[in-house]
Parts: structure tokens; sequence; C-alpha cells
């Protein structure tokens, strides 16, 4: 992979990152700054598309033209009240009772009420169109915000994610994204709830360090990551719509872990847009780019994208991608799923 785009530079610089310009946040966290960018330029695949003009091919399962990577970021298993008093407001004006009770009512009647712990609902979503999905936990307990929420109270619901052939992941703590210590313990204590090994990793709030946080996970036993992507824009951040091995500049070899690109994000998406026609347009366009260069679209939904009310566009939205992608024919799985098949097939390719 490397040697046939290192001789062009513009291409190289793209897929390095050497030309990001990087803003400090907390003075610890690295984020790309998307706002000295043009829409135009992330929307491009520019190096998967140097890769494909230099004889790469993928080849997908079953001969489909594109895959859909569903992944789903578990922020919280219980609504923040926040969150809980918008959601009744937005029942009342829709006059929708049932859903204001629901909302409404699930701390007096439990935990197991939450209108959040709602993944049974979105396999089910997922699975009328053949598809199946990530869904990465967090076990960290600081977080700037607010305390998340204890992984015991998930234990069982990810026995069903599970069961379904769905895949848990870790989400990695705030402070945690380039800390091999912390990721350890993280890792260990969803493993030990979950009763399974994990190997699927994002990191909260996209906090990402290149390439520090790469060496971390793979030293801490995760074979891929899917953090790389924009928290206030859509696109293809390092111009691949494909799986790839990190490449380390200082000792000049791939890393032994596998990045599955971030390419759209609900809450990115819906910031960037103004109406959902207008969303609707602008990943349309993104998933025809994959399907165009036979590249892999990953997707980060929220779980309470799903159970929120004033968020309803968001829930309907995935719904019409799904549907669009399964009349295309696209692969729509999980992370995992898309790491097995290209490291089985591309083992040779960095």
């Amino acid at each position: 992979m490397y040697e046939s785009i290192r001789h062009n530079p513009d291409i190289w610089a793209k897929f390095i990152g050497k030309d990001e310009e990087l803003i400090m946040h907390s003075g610890v966290d690295s984020c790309f700054d998307f706002g000295r960018c043009q829409l135009s330029d992330v929307l491009s695949p520019d190096v998967s598309r140097s890769l494909i003009d230099s004889g790469f091919e993928v080849v997908l399962p079953e001969e489909k033209k594109f895959a859909l990577c569903l992944t789903h970021d578990v922020d919280d298993i219980y609504p923040p009240l926040p969150h809980t008093l918008l959601s009744m407001f937005h029942s009342v004006k829709g006059a929708n009772m049932s859903q204001l009770k629901k909302h409404a009512l699930w701390r007096f009647n439990g935990k197991d009420y939450s209108p959040y712990l709602n993944f049974r609902e979105i396999m089910d979503i997922e699975e009328s169109y053949g598809a199946k999905s990530s869904f990465y936990f967090l076990t960290a307990e600081k977080d700037p915000r607010r305390f998340r929420y204890d992984i015991e109270d998930a234990g069982s619901y990810m026995g069903e994610i599970i069961d379904r052939e769905c895949e848990v992941g870790l989400h990695g703590g705030y402070f945690s994204y380039a800390n091999y210590d912390d990721l350890v313990k993280e890792k260990q204590k969803l493993e030990n709830v979950l009763g399974s090994e994990v190997i699927g990793f994002r990191n909260h709030y996209l906090r990402f360090k290149m390439t520090d946080s790469w060496e971390v996970l793979s030293k801490a036993g995760f074979k891929y990551d899917s953090t790389l992507g924009f928290n206030n824009a859509v696109g293809f951040r390092n111009g691949l719509c494909h799986p790839f091995r990190p490449y380390d500049a200082g000792t000049g070899k791939s890393l032994d872990i596998l990045e599955i690109p971030l390419i759209v994000m609900d809450s990115a998406l819906f910031n960037c847009t103004s109406s959902f026609k207008d969303s609707w347009e602008l990943i349309k366009g993104i998933l025809d780019t994959g399907e165009k260069y036979n590249g892999i679209i990953t997707l980060l939904w929220h779980n309470s994208s799903f159970s929120t009310p004033f968020r309803k566009d968001w829930r309907n939205l995935y719904i019409k991608i799904l549907d669009y992608c399964n009349q295309k024919n696209a692969w729509i799985t999980s992370g995992e799923d898309i790491y097995r098949w290209w490291d089985n097939t591309y083992i040779n390719y960095s």
C-alpha cells in the first residue's frame, strides 16, 4: 500500500495527516480543526482513489459493491436530566402521551425502564435489513461532564447483543485515549462483565493522538480502532474509504492494528446541515462515493438517538440509510466483521 502512494507527495501527506492543523483541548487532547478546510476537501477519498488507480482491488464478501459499517457509541444508558426534560417537552408538543409517560416515569419504575436501554430495538431495526452492528461501552469512571454508568448495569444487555451476533467493543474514557495503563484497566473491566475478549475500540468524544493512540491500543490488545473521523464534519479525514494499517513515520513500518475510519457521526451530520433533506443528500453522496470505490462507510449513531423525541429525524435518517444501502445490496455489518474480513483477505496489505 505505502509504496503505491508514496510517489505522490500530496496523497502521501493526506494519508499520514501531515497537513492537519491540530488544536488543543484542556492542554492534553489533539483534535482535527475542520474549520480551515473546505467541505469538498473531505468528501473525496483521494487516497483510496489513488490506490485503486494504482491497481489495488477491493473484493467484498458475496461480490458486494460496498460496505456499511454500523457502530453505536453508548455514552449513556440512563438519560441525563436535560434529555428527559427535552423529551417530555417534545412529547407534550406532539401530544404523544405514551411517549411522555415513558420519559417521565422511568426513574420511578426502575432502571430497567430507561429509554436508553434500547439495544434490542436498535438490533430489531437492523435485523430487518439483514444487518449487524457494534456497540461500544464505557467503563471509565472519570468524565468531564458527569459520571455515565456502571458497566455492570449493562451486563445482561451485552449478553443479548453477543447472542444476536453483534459486537461489544470498548468506548475509551475521555482521559484514556493515549494512556496504556488506563486502557488496559478499562478493557479488562469490560471483558470481565462480558465474559469474552474485546477487540474493537473507539474513544469518547473521538479524542485521539496520532500515532500514540494506535501504538498503545495495539499494545493493549485491541485489533482495530474506529476513532479517526470528525467531531464537527463528515467525510474522509485522511482520504481513505477503506481500512488501513497506520504508518509510523518514526520506524517506517506499519502498526499492528487496523484503522476502520469513521466517516459519518449523527451529531456532526445534523450540525453541518440545516434540514433532514440536506442531511440525506449529503450522506447519500457519501454512500454513492463508497459504492464507486468499493469502500467501507462507517456510521456512528448513538444509542440515545433512537429514543429521544427531540432527535426523531436522527432515527428516521438511520432507517432511510439502511433501506437505501439494502436496496443497493451493500454488506451491512459490524466493525468486528469488517476487521476479520479485511485481516483475512488482505493479510499482506499494510
